[in-house]
């Protein structure tokens, strides 16, 4: 029988979940929950129900996991706790410095409730935290250094159309070469956050805006801009039409370690991904199976991907995985 899924929130990362669950037999989108009227969304599965948030409330909707794709911002530190009391849930939470908080949270409201709330779920945080751990494990002796770019980070996009005056964002995270080229190499350098990544951000601003403002706003924000060389370019609706309309994004989580005197390694796990949203739902998908299993065998509290097994988010059974994988 089928995991049946709920997604909370139909943008860019919900319609990735959806297009997710339909490459997954195991997996049934029930409903998809909107703030919006329900009868104005349209969604891609005729055999998919569409409802306002506040049916969640009643904490008696026919789903097994609620996928919560709402933006880091504002939106998930309140949902998030809220929901996982009524559901086992998963998030795509990607504020680095508020995760602890984040768990804390999740943890006391699902506890309470015996489900499971698995938060920080994508590929960074996600699959490069698991990369950068297993590198750390295998090698103790090193350091883990991660790039992200050139591309669009839908968190950050987000964080910037929250400022008022603007319409519109798109926010490109870009590696500098140099300290690319210094990592791969093995020379273990001391590199600040400024030193890794530039930002560049472009902007439709509403008419009549405060252009300065805006511009001040975006790269002094704590905890996403205000460590790094920021760039603002305000442009018109046409050009972002034209020239930003897709979403793609990658990187590399790259380990440089020593098992001996003079016996150096380098761990590179790196991804290419046409569509950011399309291959953060693919994660979340996968550990929403994590979590209907988990929960099904009386688990409960919070989770990160740190604390889930493989074998927890595969399709496939432990015989399959390894005769197949192992």
């Amino acid at each position: 029988m089928a995991i049946k899924i709920g997604i909370l929130g139909y943008g860019n990362l919900g319609k990735g979940v959806e297009a997710a669950i339909k490459k997954n037999d195991d997996l049934e989108l029930v409903a998809v929950y909107t703030r919006r009227a329900p009868e104005s969304l349209s969604i891609a599965t005729d055999t998919a129900a569409v409802k306002s948030i506040a049916d969640l409330e009643s904490g008696n909707e026919p789903i097994d996991v609620l996928v919560i794709c709402s933006g880091s911002a504002t939106d998930l530190p309140q949902q998030t706790p809220k929901f996982a009391a009524l559901y086992n849930v998963i998030d795509s939470f990607d504020t680095h410095a508020n995760i602890p908080a984040h768990f804390s949270a999740v943890d006391e409201a699902a506890k309470k409730a015996g489900n499971i709330g698995i938060i920080s779920c994508g590929w960074d945080p996600g699959m490069f935290s698991i990369n950068r751990v297993y590198s750390l494990s295998v090698l103790p002796d090193g350091e883990a250094y991660t790039f992200w770019g050139r591309g669009v980070s839908q968190g950050h996009s987000d964080a910037v159309r929250r400022i008022e005056g603007v319409k519109d964002c798109r926010q490109y995270t870009v590696p500098v070469p140099a300290a690319l080229e210094a990592v791969r190499s093995g020379a273990n350098p001391t590199l600040t956050t400024r030193q890794k990544h530039t930002r560049e951000c472009f902007v439709v601003a509403e008419e009549g805006a405060d252009l300065e403002r805006i511009e001040k706003e975006i790269k002094t924000m704590p905890n996403y801009f205000a460590d790094y060389d920021t760039t603002v370019n305000f442009i018109s609706e046409e050009e972002m039409k034209a020239n930003h309309s897709t979403l793609p994004h990658g990187g590399s989580v790259i380990y440089s370690g020593t098992s001996s005197e003079g016996t150096g390694h380098v761990i590179e796990y790196s991804l290419k991904l046409d569509s950011n949203p399309e291959f953060t739902g693919s994660v979340l998908a996968a550990f929403a199976r994590a979590a209907y299993r988990m929960n099904k065998e009386g688990a409960s509290g919070a989770k990160t991907v740190l604390d889930i097994a493989p074998a927890y988010i595969s399709p496939l059974n432990g015989d399959e995985l390894r005769k197949h994988y192992l």
